[in-house]
């Protein structure tokens, strides 16, 4: 599975981003979607993550009621809508993704990754 992340730039705090997600080839295997970030001298972390179905998200605290993922299947994309950003969600987003089922993946867990896009936030 290929992922091809777009949607990243800089905004000011109180902002919104829209990150986009495409995928391309063997995607009936895919199971669920993850969006994962870095911010620099840090490690990468888990932000959301969605089923391929669409049926089940879930988010790190610390973007809860900020962030929103959604899934589009004709399209073959997964959307992040980033609202209320904040300077400390400065970092590069990437997506991945799990073939086979799996409802809990850890972020090892996720077989194909996407090259990242990065998002700046400013106070």
């Amino acid at each position: 599975v290929q992922l091809q992340a777009s949607g990243g730039g800089l905004v000011q705090a109180g902002g919104s981003l829209r990150l986009s997600c495409a995928a391309s080839g063997r995607i009936f295997r895919v199971y669920k979607m993850g969006w994962f970030r870095q911010a620099p001298g840090k490690e990468r972390e888990f932000v959301a993550a969605i089923t391929w179905s669409g049926g089940s998200t879930s988010y790190a605290d610390s973007v809860k009621g900020r962030f929103t993922v959604s899934g589009d299947n004709a399209r073959r994309r997964v959307n992040l809508q980033m609202n209320s950003l904040k300077p400390e969600d400065t970092a590069v987003y990437y997506c991945a993704a799990t073939r086979g089922y799996n409802p809990s993946p850890r972020q090892d867990d996720y077989d194909d990754w996407g090259q990242g896009t990065q998002v700046t936030v400013s106070s």
